[in-house]
């Protein structure tokens, strides 16, 4: 795919934008006789939320904390995906709810096959992040469902949808 982009007044022809990025730069900076200064390329390593956590301990709502905590409202929720760190699903917002020690939980749809007979599973608001319009589970690995125990709901309150609650955000 050719791609033509125009360049004081003259057509220069870019196969693809990292040609772009790797000559125009040189173009710009080029001395009297016409000689070009090297070109440095850069990149950022930046690692995903949540990775390398388990090399320094501390508690989830700290994590949490660090993850810059935004107000979503509750409806905006119901229905989201929760995605593991492979970007598999491993269940569906159904609740919102505040527990008796006064702690909010997503309750998630874990298990089943396509939906049938999938068990709701508690889990901490701590634990997950936004990722756009799905949910990412950052402290609570796969297996981490399995064994949590069946949501029952006694003595929890189910949030209302307009009610605001604050998850942190997520990157991949």
């Amino acid at each position: 795919m050719k791609q033509k982009i125009a360049w004081r007044g003259s057509r220069l022809a870019v196969l693809t934008g990292v040609a772009m990025v790797s000559f125009v730069p040189g173009f710009l900076n080029a001395g009297p006789a016409g000689e070009l200064p090297p070109v440095t390329l850069a990149q950022a390593m930046v690692l995903p939320t949540g990775m390398g956590d388990a090399d320094k301990p501390m508690p989830m709502d700290e994590r949490m904390n660090r993850r810059f905590p935004q107000p979503v409202r509750v409806d905006f929720l119901i229905g989201l995906p929760v995605l593991d760190d492979s970007s598999s699903t491993i269940g569906f917002v159904r609740y919102v709810v505040r527990t008796r020690q006064d702690k909010i939980a997503l309750i998630v749809s874990y298990g089943g096959w396509f939906g049938f007979g999938a068990r709701p599973v508690a889990v901490p608001v701590e634990a997950v992040g936004m990722l756009g319009r799905q949910v990412a589970s950052l402290d609570m690995a796969p297996n981490e469902y399995a064994a949590a125990p069946t949501w029952a709901g006694r003595g929890d309150t189910v949030l209302p949808n307009e009610d605001s609650i604050r998850v942190g955000l997520a990157r991949r």
